[in-house]
């Protein structure tokens, strides 16, 4: 089947730079509209120019139901629809044992990684694929799937988030088809402390493929999940590390 979005319509949170913007790109390029979001409007702009095919953005917090509203019916107004959302914010404000975490930083976490893409879900079923159909893609972690000294409290909110695609995906079907894709370690700017000098080297080797992940694999298998070709794939965590989870 071809990877194609043309006549669909994308919204994408956490749009405007790495990972979102990547799969904003590869949806652009494929004939979607796109719609992105995230906090800073200057940053916004200068990544829907660089996106093109006439990217719109709208400028908020992802967490705000406000911004949420005022983004939806804004693409809606504009294409037509939400075709595709994808949940892709998120934030990381804590590193150290999960044991030792204070309780703002931890309630930032999940705020934003797992109440905020649960509202996001709910205005866009509400508001438009209720009716319609549609996709929804978590951008989940390989974390939400295993334990990490330092990255506990992110790794619970992203395992969460895998559970909440697994339901979602129950509830909306056959509307609504929602898959999470689980990243490894990827080079953004997001994860750079994690990548960046001899750390990303020595983990690049101990996955089987023997590099890191780029924001383009990302893009690459959120269009297939999101365009026909993933049309009978729903409730999924799609693990994308370079063999990683692989155990000898």
């Amino acid at each position: 089947m071809e990877l194609a979005l043309d006549g669909k319509t994308a919204l994408i949170t956490g749009g405007s730079k790495g990972i979102g913007k990547a799969i904003a790109k590869g949806f652009a390029d494929a004939g979607a509209k796109v719609m992105i979001t995230s906090r800073k409007a200057e940053v916004c702009e200068s990544a829907a120019d660089e996106i093109g095919g006439g990217c719109e953005w709208e400028a908020g917090n992802v967490g705000d139901p406000e911004h949420m509203e005022r983004a939806i019916d804004r693409t809606i107004e504009l294409f037509g629809g939400v075709d595709i959302l994808v949940n892709n914010a998120a934030t990381n404000p804590y590193a150290g044992p999960m044991i030792d975490a204070d309780l703002p930083r931890w309630e930032k976490t999940i705020d934003v990684n797992m109440t905020a893409p649960f509202l996001w879900t709910q205005m866009v079923w509400q508001k438009y694929q209720k009716d319609n159909g549609g996709v929804i893609l978590n951008i989940a972690s390989v974390g939400g799937l295993e334990t990490n000294p330092m990255l506990g409290v992110y790794d619970v909110t992203k395992a969460g988030l895998i559970h909440m695609t697994k339901q979602f995906a129950a509830e909306l079907a056959p509307q609504v088809r929602v898959n999470a894709i689980c990243p490894g370690l990827i080079k953004t700017d997001f994860a750079r402390m994690l990548w960046e000098g001899d750390g990303g080297d020595m983990v690049a080797q101990q996955y089987p493929l023997k590099r890191l992940g780029e924001v383009e694999d990302i893009a690459a298998a959120a269009l297939y999940l999101a365009a026909d070709s993933g049309s009978w794939i729903t409730g999924q965590a799609i693990v994308l590390d370079g063999g990683g989870q692989i155990k000898f």
